[in-house]
């Protein structure tokens, strides 16, 4: 990591206080940044690139109201062939130059029949069906303990402070379980049965390996799922990637005001 620490640190003086990983179809919150350095992804030494579509696979640093923000538009999945050690890079990186708070957001499909595609949730706590962790191995004392704590995986906190961020855009932001698959293929309808069965509101391919590694080296973690479908097996209709990626355009102007409105109050 040292490297891409680096290179970082020579191509901006901005040093991020929070970092925000941005999901599938919703990479535009970066091109809202003020006084904003971007460098893709390609140019970093050893950082994973994105490959799935919606990610556009680039660093982005700047301002949000006065407050320093490193936002990773697209995100490495282990469904790319990556490992969950290789898909939290970027944000081991991040919190190596002074990040100290994490948002991570998703999309994902609706367990509860109720959120419809659109609905933001604020992730509550989550289910890892990953089949790995990125803290497997030799642990790095440097970054953190080796059984770091996960009882409050998601900050109870952030999670007020984002509530009432949206209670000002007139968003009510119900609290959910996110469930995280491998992938890439979707659900089947029994899974998502099981995963009801089990305590899951949400499922996604994602995000649970960055919130394992954020806890790990003391950061503090908002995580804010799209729901762009609902889950196999709720309605009677085929998934396609295309209507997450039309969801998460509809939903951008959105979830923008709700990070800008929320970022300042993190720190």
């Amino acid at each position: 990591m040292t490297d891409a620490i680096q290179f970082i640190s020579l191509r901006t003086s901005v040093r991020p206080r929070v970092a925000v990983v941005l999901g599938s179809g919703l990479g535009a919150f970066a091109e809202t940044l003020e006084e904003q350095t971007e460098i893709p992804y390609s140019q970093i030494p050893g950082w994973p690139q994105s490959t799935a579509v919606g990610h556009a696979g680039k660093l982005v640093i700047g301002m949000v109201e006065g407050v320093p923000v490193a936002a990773l538009s697209g995100r490495a999945h282990l469904y790319e062939g990556y490992t969950a050690l290789q898909a939290v890079y970027g944000l081991r990186v991040l919190r190596s130059l002074g990040a100290e708070t994490v948002v991570l957001t998703n999309a994902a499909g609706g367990i509860q029949p109720a959120w419809r595609p659109g609905t933001l949730v604020l992730i509550s706590d989550h289910i890892n069906l990953l089949g790995q962790s990125p803290l497997s191995g030799p642990n790095d004392e440097s970054l953190g303990l080796r059984f770091p704590d996960m009882s409050e995986a998601y900050s109870r906190r952030l999670r007020e402070v984002s509530r009432e961020a949206g209670k000002s855009l007139g968003l009510e932001l119900p609290e959910g379980v996110y469930a995280a698959l491998p992938g890439p293929s979707y659900e089947t309808p029994a899974e998502i049965r099981y995963l009801r069965a089990i305590g899951a509101d949400l499922v996604g391919m994602s995000t649970v390996p960055e919130t394992i590694a954020a806890n790990h080296m003391g950061m503090k973690v908002l995580g804010i799922s799209c729901v762009t479908n609902h889950a196999a097996g709720v309605i009677d209709q085929k998934l396609d990637h295309k209507e997450v990626l039309e969801v998460g355009e509809r939903m951008k102007g959105t979830l923008i005001e709700l990070l800008r409105r929320t970022i300042p109050r993190l720190v």
